[in-house]
C-alpha cells in the first residue's frame, strides 16, 4: 500500500497537481489546504471527494470561521491581501466542510499509533516547532503516538523525540527550506521516505495576477515559491 502525506497545500493547485502523479492508494493531508494560493476551491473540492483524510490547518480556521490565520509576522499581510480570493471562490459546501475537519487524526490503516497533527500536540493550530528533538520532547507530553505526522512549518524532517517518530513533510504549495519543488513523503509498508517533485511555478504566480491580488503579494509570493525561501521582509513589498 502506498499512502502520500501532504501538507499546506495553501491553495496550489499546479503544485498539488503535480504530487498527485505519484501512484498512490491512500492520502493524508494535514492541513492548510487554503490560504496565499490562487485556487483554494480547486484544492478543497479535491479534498471533498478524495476520499483521504483531512485534518485542520490555520488557514482551514481562518477561511471557515472568519478568524485571523496566525501566522509570522512577516507573513500577515500577505495572507490579509489574498484572503479576499479566498472569500471569493470558495462556496459555503467549501467552508462547511473546512469547519467540520478534526485537529487530530488516528493513522491506524499505516500502523498501531502512527498519527497527525498540523503544528502540535500542545497546539494543533498556531504553534510552531522544527526539527529540534529537545523541542518536540515537550511537545509531546502526554501523547502515545509512535509516529507523528506534523506539518505547518514547510519544512522536511524526521527525528525521534523520546519514543516518538516525528515526520514532517514539508509544504506541497509553499516549501520553505531552500527547494521550491512540491514536497511530500510516502509510505509504503512502513517505510516512510520524503519526495520532492518540480511543478510549473510560473503557472501558480501568473493565476495569482489574474485573481487580481495586489502587486506587492504577488512579489512576495513569487519570490518564495521561485526559491523556497522567505524574501527579507520589504525586500519585495514596494516593487
Amino acid at each position: 500500500m502506498r499512502t502520500l502525506i501532504v501538507s499546506d497545500v495553501h491553495g496550489n493547485w499546479p503544485a498539488l497537481e503535480a504530487v498527485l502523479a505519484e501512484p498512490h492508494d491512500a492520502i493524508v493531508c494535514l492541513g492548510d489546504l487554503v490560504g496565499y494560493g490562487p485556487e483554494p476551491a480547486a484544492v478543497v473540492r479535491w479534498a471533498r471527494t478524495s476520499r483521504g483524510v483531512s485534518i485542520l490547518g490555520n488557514h482551514d480556521r481562518s477561511a471557515a470561521e472568519g478568524t485571523p490565520p496566525g501566522c509570522r509576522e512577516e507573513f500577515r499581510w500577505v495572507a490579509d491581501a489574498v484572503a479576499p480570493l479566498g472569500r471569493a471562490q470558495l462556496a459555503a459546501e467549501d467552508l462547511a466542510y473546512l469547519a467540520q475537519l478534526p485537529r487530530f487524526a488516528s493513522l491506524d490503516f499505516l500502523g498501531a499509533g502512527w498519527a497527525c497533527v498540523h503544528a502540535s500536540p500542545r497546539d494543533s493550530l498556531y504553534r510552531y516547532v522544527g526539527p529540534s528533538a529537545g523541542e518536540w520532547t515537550l511537545e509531546l507530553t502526554g501523547t502515545n503516538a509512535q509516529v507523528l505526522f506534523v506539518g505547518h512549518t514547510h519544512v522536511q524532517f524526521d527525528l525521534m523525540a523520546d519514543r516518538t517518530r516525528v515526520i514532517n513533510p514539508g509544504s506541497v504549495g509553499q516549501p520553505k527550506d531552500g527547494d521550491p519543488r512540491a514536497a511530500y513523503a510516502l509510505v509504503e509498508d512502513g517505510r516512510v521516505s520524503f519526495k520532492r517533485v518540480a511543478y510549473p511555478i510560473e503557472e501558480t504566480i501568473r493565476l495569482l495576477r489574474e485573481r487580481s491580488v495586489a502587486d506587492d503579494a504577488v512579489a512576495f509570493l513569487a519570490a518564495l515559491l521561485r526559491t523556497g525561501r522567505t524574501p527579507p521582509d520589504g525586500t519585495d513589498r514596494h516593487r
